[in-house]
């Protein structure tokens, strides 16, 4: 893949830590994650990202800040709180560029790319 698309994953709990892990993976296949952001400090997934050389923050204003610089923000708290926020923050700093991927999109792209092994599925809602 000739363009290198930037993305960035909200919630690093058991679906998005899990879903690092298999885009770090496919980072050759022209997937380049730029930042995490998540509000446990101590995620398992925090560190992860940061032993890559990861942007990671506890709150998503950075992320949408970073405006052309990411592409694709993956959504994966699960929380429809966060979604609002994520949301309106897009609008606060009229983010255009970016696009937000719920949960959904995260096991499309997981079938995708994955070469074994599921995806955790959460017992939730996943729209907006």
């Amino acid at each position: 893949m000739s363009k290198k698309i930037h993305v960035a994953i909200v919630g690093l709990g058991r679906v998005g830590g899990t879903f690092l892990k298999k885009l770090l993976a496919s980072e050759s296949k022209g997937i380049v994650i730029v930042a995490v952001a998540e509000s446990n400090s101590d995620s398992p997934g925090i560190k992860l990202a940061k032993d890559n050389g990861i942007a990671a923050y506890e709150d998503v204003e950075n992320l949408v800040e970073m405006g052309d610089k990411i592409d694709i923000i993956f959504e994966l708290t699960g929380n429809m709180e966060a979604r609002k926020s994520l949301r309106a923050a897009m609008v606060r700093t009229s983010n255009s560029h970016t696009v937000i991927a719920p949960e959904i999109m995260a096991f499309l792209i997981w079938d995708l790319v994955a070469d074994g092994g599921e995806l955790a599925v959460p017992e939730r809602k996943q729209g907006y």
